[in-house]
């Protein structure tokens, strides 16, 4: 009776191991429909001690171990009706071999299914060695499709010469494992001759195709394969897909003929990379942010023109108000369809006109959120345009700045396709990030809002930015001069344009104990500044609650602002007082007579029983922290801007001044549209004594720093100096970053005989005219007569954004620069693409006394600011930059002011670089890493500890990009792209090492972690009992529980169940969600009837929730490849 294996009670794969490990068994036969390699694990070892025998083949006897017939492996039908059609026309030999190509393919997409194992390696590697070695031949037979599976041990037994096993398993792990099947197995000689002789027809049918060769190179060229992989071809296919989008934009998109002879390769290649990504439907945006200097206005008329061209359409750019100018050259010199509007005038979103692009220039002017980026952003949505953001630090602060820009063109519920793994990671996982944002989408914008880590940032960013550095720019485009060494970038008419050093200098002016200077910088001045109560900004503290029952509701909102920018105000307030001691005595007493002069105006108010004027500097504007240029507030300019002009600053120090003067500016605010009221009645008594307090205090101030007196400004003398003496025949820019200070150093040079001297401030009419007088060559204003040429430029911060001041190479920091990213921007103001001089000297100014007393006393006034704990905000909130920047400016420190490293660069420039200069040495490496097989992996030396383990590089089901790396443990080093890129690095010449042991295994634990990219587990998961989805699930469910009525029948209450298990099972949209949330809080006013209503229509037009897509959830993640970095032997 024949024995049976199910799978079930008797398992295939010991049976078969069994019969063929039977004494006496010298070779196999195997027919099956299927043939998976990584099942032949189960079988290896048995054939592999198979003796073998001799075998006739169509006459010849040939030694054979086992031959293997497979069925159901079919190429295309045009081949097998060529062999066995009734014409004369057979294959030729190169249709034979497209077919075993094709055959190839399909067996090497079985090595890429799954995760890598060692034990698959081992099995596969074993397999190419029986299949070199003649032990295993393989055939595909083509007459039919043959889905038998019949398995024959050849025995050297007269008895029984043969055992077959006949039945439904085939060679698969599962075939011999798991599936339930049904095999019986034959020892009788006639049967078991039968068998033989079906499968002998077969095996010698003529059209079968050996394919033995084909499957030895599948093995030998996959990640199983015995030769080891140079690492440098790992690092390659890594850049090469990363650089994808790079290498697709750069095929898709031609410049138009000017700009392809105006602009250097690295320009081109970001007009088409950013081209690209406005291009991608998912994105909606992009942003260049090429560091200062690159040229991102030219790229960005570029792309205007690419648009233009390809769609028939127009552009909009929207920039500051003081480079509306220069953007008007620019749109003359290419002829672009394009408006320019400025930055802070309203557009009426309504009755614009088209514009399929819409550029905004210095974008993050806007990433505070206020008025005016309401207003683009609404035109942005109205009129479904493409964004292009341009920026030279898309960073600030808080990556709350990115985000805003962000969200000019990215919608709340938009799918980026990636989530902020660092700070999921952080919280313990994906549930817990649900459990704490119920109501966040976790692959949008606001889930990102959320995270703190830097290498989430990096890895959003990376769908939407351009960015390269001067360091990247030189190493990968500049040339070399062999004369000097220096690098330089070649113009097309071959002029060179070098890429200058900039050298830090510091001027350290004197100061003697009781002059000016060593009075501003005391410990006296900080103590009265650290005493001031500034009430003005925290008018909330004041209000009398028994006087406002009866408030009206404007007034009730009023009040409710005051509270809630009053304490940041105060700490601004403060931090600018310094600040003003640090750009110069002159502009540090125009403030304390300005702050005493409002002051005055509000005791002048409450005397009178007035109104007090609640205007603009009792909120937070836009832009607040940057408003340093301008004066302007709702009192206007309290005093004359000649005050600069005199020899001698005398402030009044009595109050009576001051009060004789509130009546007349109180009169002026009156007339201006600008201002709120508050009736003063609604505040307390406390308030005026206060004011009169502070103003005490702050004539303190006036009477310890005494009149300013410019002639012994050794500041001042030392820049005059530098002016008329070492630089006497240069350009100089000085910047400031008060228009106080920039007018008192033109007024007092040009006192003292400076002549070729002008000035530029937020107040300048034409700030474009003034930089063409100054820089006329870098302007295309080469016929500018020297006579008439600016050779000293004071200037505040409106020229370091969007002008060419590249005539010069001399920059002067007339303000302490505690700011290391202002002093750099500055600098790019000079150093950019034209400038012709090997040193760009950047000078700073300092107390001759050093640096560590003004380092003290600043953080003295900080720690004042902060000891109130509602202050939102810390030190970098009120204070730019460090005291290390300080330090290192006057100690000269090289190299202080180059642009950050490669860090910053965008992956896809830079894997597009790695690409290119590897394929431009070795061009044959074009065709070698595009046909190297997804899964490969090698291994490379690493001397640092922290670096060992497995970096593995796959592509998520959404198409996205992913590098991991885990320690020998399975921990994450780091999942920041660029950082994995930089450990990858390599040379060609650097040589493979023996894999670690846990190699495949980290490999498939990076997999696993992946996995969840692309699922939702937001089922379950409501939030506190405070969220929107909470409590419209409570309502719901309530509403639910009640009877059927007439207008609520059973149909409804269908359609009810169903809103809420969606709402249970998947996130609610935003906009549903803020509706939902709106509507709970009206809840005296919004029945649940209406709630219910509103979420049954959200349902039925599919804005209710975001519900996941079946088929999205089941794609598989791609392996590309992995490399490992191990500790030398």
């Amino acid at each position: 009776m024949a024995r049976i294996y199910d799978n079930i009670d008797v398992k295939f794969e010991q049976g078969l191991k069994n019969i063929i490990d039977s004494p006496n068994v010298k070779r196999v036969d195997f027919c099956v429909g299927y043939f998976n390699l990584r099942g032949w694990k189960l079988i290896v070892d048995q054939v592999n001690n198979l003796p073998g025998d001799y075998v006739d083949e169509n006459g010849d006897n040939v030694f054979r171990i086992c031959r293997l017939l497979i069925g159901m492996h079919r190429p295309n039908e045009e081949y097998i009706r060529m062999l066995y059609g009734k014409g004369d026309v057979l294959p030729d030999a190169n249709m034979v071999q497209r077919c075993k190509l094709q055959i190839a393919i399909d067996f090497r997409r079985q090595l890429l299914l799954g995760l890598p194992t060692k034990q698959d390696e081992w099995t596969l590697r074993r397999l190419s060695a029986q299949l070199k070695e003649g032990k295993v031949v393989v055939k595909l037979y083509l007459r039919e499709p043959l889905h038998a599976k019949l398995y024959i041990a050849h025995k050297d037994d007269y008895s029984c010469p043969r055992v077959c096993v006949m039945g439904s398993s085939n060679l698969t792990y599962s075939g011999l494992t798991r599936q339930g099947e049904l095999n019986a197995e034959f020892a009788n000689e006639d049967e078991t001759n039968k068998f033989y002789n079906w499968f002998e027809d077969r095996w010698e049918e003529k059209f079968c195709i050996d394919i033995t060769k084909e499957l030895i190179e599948v093995i030998d060229n996959s990640w199983a394969s015995e030769k080891y992989i140079p690492p440098y071809y790992i690092y390659l296919k890594i850049a090469y897909h990363l650089s994808e989008e790079a290498r697709n934009g750069i095929k898709e998109f031609v410049l138009t003929p000017e700009f392809r002879h105006e602009l250097f390769d690295f320009q081109q290649n970001a007009v088409k990379i950013a081209a690209r990504h406005l291009n991608n439907e998912k994105r909606g945006g992009a942003m260049i942010g090429d560091v200062v200097g690159l040229g991102k206005t030219i790229t960005a008329c570029a792309i205007a023109k690419i648009y233009e061209m390809t769609f028939a359409s127009s552009t909009l750019i929207i920039c500051p108000a003081n480079l509306q100018d220069m953007w008007r050259k620019y749109v003359r010199k290419y002829d672009l369809k394009a408006d320019i509007m400025s930055m802070s005038k309203p557009i009426d979103v309504d009755s614009a006109r088209y514009y399929r692009l819409i550029i905004v220039d210095e974008s993050h002017n806007l990433r505070n959120g206020g008025k005016r980026y309401q207003n683009i952003k609404a035109l942005i949505e109205h009129q479904d345009s493409k964004v292009l953001l341009l920026t030279a630090t898309p960073y600030n602060k808080d990556f709350s700045d990115l985000s805003n820009q962000l969200r000019l063109f990215l919608s709340d519920d938009q799918d980026l396709g990636i989530r902020p793994e660092a700070y999921i990671r952080s919280l313990g996982g994906e549930r817990a990030f649900l459990q704490q944002h119920s109501d966040i989408f976790i692959r949008s914008i606001k889930a990102f809002e959320k995270s703190p880590f830097t290498e989430d940032w990096n890895e959003l960013m990376k769908l939407f930015l351009v960015r390269r550095t001067r360091s990247f720019i030189k190493q990968y485009f500049a040339k070399e001069d062999p004369a000097n060494h220096r690098r330089y970038l070649e113009f097309p008419d071959k002029t060179r344009s070098y890429f200058p050093e900039r050298l830090p200098q510091a001027i350290k002016f004197k100061t003697t104990p009781g002059d000016q200077y060593s009075r501003l910088y005391s410990e006296e001045m900080i103590t009265l500044m650290r005493s001031l109560q500034l009430p003005r900004y925290g008018l909330s503290k004041y209000i009398n609650e028994g006087k406002i029952a009866e408030t009206s509701r404007h007034e009730q909102q009023l009040i409710e602002n005051l509270s809630r920018a009053g304490q940041r105000m105060m700490g601004f307030c403060m931090s600018t007082f310094f600040k003003r001691i640090d750009s110069s005595g002159f502009s540090f007493l125009l403030t304390l007579y300005r702050h005493i002069l409002r002051n005055c105006v509000f005791i002048y108010a409450l005397d009178n029983k007035l109104p007090l004027p609640i205007g603009d500097e009792n909120s937070l504007p836009d832009d607040y922290i940057e408003d340093e240029d301008t004066n302007t507030t709702m009192f206007g300019e309290e005093l004359d801007v000649q005050a600069a002009v005199g020899a001698t600053l005398h402030i009044p120090t009595d109050l009576s001044t001051y009060m004789d003067k509130a009546k007349e500016y109180y009169d002026i605010i009156t007339n201006k549209n600008n201002v709120a009221w508050l009736p003063s009645t609604y505040f307390k008594r406390t308030l005026k004594q206060q004011l009169n307090k502070d103003c005490a205090t702050l004539i303190q101030m006036i009477e310890l720093c005494g009149d300013w007196q410019q002639q012994t400004d050794e500041k001042l003398n030392e820049l005059q100096q530098l002016i008329e003496g070492e630089h006497k025949d240069d350009k100089m820019i000085v910047f400031t970053q008060y228009s106080d200070t920039a007018r008192y150093i033109y007024n007092q040079l040009r006192k003292r005989g400076v002549d070729a001297i002008d000035y530029a401030t937020g107040d300048s009419d034409n700030p474009t005219a003034i930089v063409e007088r100054f820089s006329p060559i870098s302007n295309e204003k080469p016929d500018v007569p020297k006579s008439e040429q600016t050779r000293v430029l004071i200037a505040t911060d409106v020229l370091s954004e969007g002008q060419n001041l590249q005539d010069a190479h001399v920059i002067v920091n007339f303000d302490l620069p505690w700011a290391i990213i202002r002093l750099i921007q500055r600098a790019g103001r000079v150093d950019r693409i034209g400038q012709t001089s090997d040193l760009i000297d950047c000078y700073s100014f300092f107390p001759a006394e050093g640096v560590e007393k003004v380092i003290k006393l600043r953080s003295r006034l900080n720690d004042r600011i902060n000891e109130n704990a509602n202050i939102v905000g810390s030190d970098e909130v009120f204070f730019e930059g460090n005291e290390q920047n300080l330090r290192d400016m006057f100690n000269e420190k090289s190299g202080v002011l180059d642009d950050d490293d490669d860090a910053e660069v965008d992956l896809s420039s830079q894997a597009y670089q790695i690409w290119k200069s590897a394929t431009d040495a070795r061009l044959e490496l074009k065709q070698i890493i595009p046909n190297l097989q997804n899964m490969i992996y090698s291994t490379r030396t690493t001397d640092d500890p922290l670096q060992e383990g497995v970096i593995t590089y796959a592509r998520t089901a959404n198409d996205f990009d992913i590098l991991t790396w885990l320690n020998r443990d399975g921990e994450f080093i780091t999942q920041s792209q660029k950082r994995i890129l930089d450990a990858l690095r390599c040379s060609a010449d650097t040589p493979a090492v023996p894999a670690m042991e846990q190699h495949h295994e980290l490999v498939g634990k990076a997999i696993e972690l992946m996995k969840t990219q692309s699922q939702s587990v937001s089922g379950g998961i409501l939030g506190n009992r405070f969220s929107t989805r909470y409590r419209i699930i409570a309502l719901l469910e309530h509403y639910y529980e009640q009877p059927a009525t007439l207008f609520f029948d059973e149909n409804s209450r269908e359609q009810l169940k169903q809103a809420i298990d969606d709402i249970y099972n998947y996130p609610l949209l935003e906009q549903t969600k803020f509706m939902l949330g709106r509507m709970l809080r009206a809840s005296g006013k919004t029945s649940s009837d209406d709630i219910v209503e509103y979420v049954l229509e959200m349902r039925r037009t599919g804005s209710l929730c975001r519900v996941e897509e079946e088929n999205a959830q089941n794609k598989e993640n791609t392996i590309i490849c992995s490399m490992g970095l191990k500790l030398p032997n």
